[in-house]
């Protein structure tokens, strides 16, 4: 076993894998809400489809897809590790006294946020990323260009009250799980500092609430059909 990987393998590497991992999803969140916000244009979903169009053909973005794909796993592996190793070495001391009252709820529930999130994440899949790419979707033509209608999938899954209350309640998790993810991933990498931590903890809970909450609304305006 080289340096590299036993490093990787000890808790330290763990740590770094969860951080680096976590950072790019968190710049992969910010694109996704981009692209997701055009659901709300009212234009019969035209701008959304051609988005997703480019974004399910264009051969470098889908190279960086399947590293997104990727990166969850190991995040979601390696957060599965680390809180087994972590309740390991508490022994039988639960989490809750060890932490101190200090210790914000997220930071302390990490894993079962990680857990609801992963969850989210298998269904969101199997309801639109597997439908995308396996499904027999239709097309509609946009100035002599045949486009897969995904915007009528979105429709139908967001004209169902239950499945938008679970996608709002999963937004929230995800808000969570960043209010602690975001600052303790630049910790993590060594980057926090007394000057900069005042602004990683704005910066970082601002995205945390902010992100989460535009997401939230998407399925939310189009169920009571509010467009812009």
């Amino acid at each position: 076993m080289t340096w590299f990987t036993k490093f990787l393998s000890s808790s330290l590497g763990k740590k770094l894998l969860m951080a680096l991992t976590g950072l790019f999803l968190i710049l992969f969140l910010a694109v996704h809400l981009a692209g997701n916000l055009q659901l709300l244009k009212d234009d019969g979903g035209k701008s959304f489809n051609v988005y997703a169009e480019f974004m399910s053909t264009n051969p470098l973005i889908q190279t960086v897809s399947k590293g997104n794909f990727a990166f969850i796993i190991i995040h979601a592996v390696y957060a599965l590790i680390l809180s087994a190793q972590n309740r390991k070495a508490r022994g039988p001391v639960g989490y809750a006294q060890t932490s101190g009252k200090s210790s914000i709820w997220a930071s302390r529930n990490m894993g079962i946020l990680g857990t609801v999130i992963l969850a989210f994440i298998i269904i969101h899949l199997k309801d639109f990323w597997a439908q995308m790419h396996f499904g027999s979707i239709p097309t509609v033509n946009y100035d002599g260009a045949e486009v897969r209608d995904l915007a009528n999938i979105v429709n139908i899954w967001f004209d169902k009250g239950w499945y938008v209350t679970v996608y709002v309640i999963c937004m929230g998790a995800i808000g969570f799980h960043l209010w602690h993810g975001f600052s303790s991933a630049f910790q993590t990498l060594g980057l926090n500092h007394l000057k900069y931590n005042g602004v990683i903890n704005f910066v970082g809970r601002a995205f945390a609430i902010i992100v989460p909450a535009l997401f939230a609304s998407i399925p939310l305006f189009m169920f009571f059909d509010i467009s812009f």
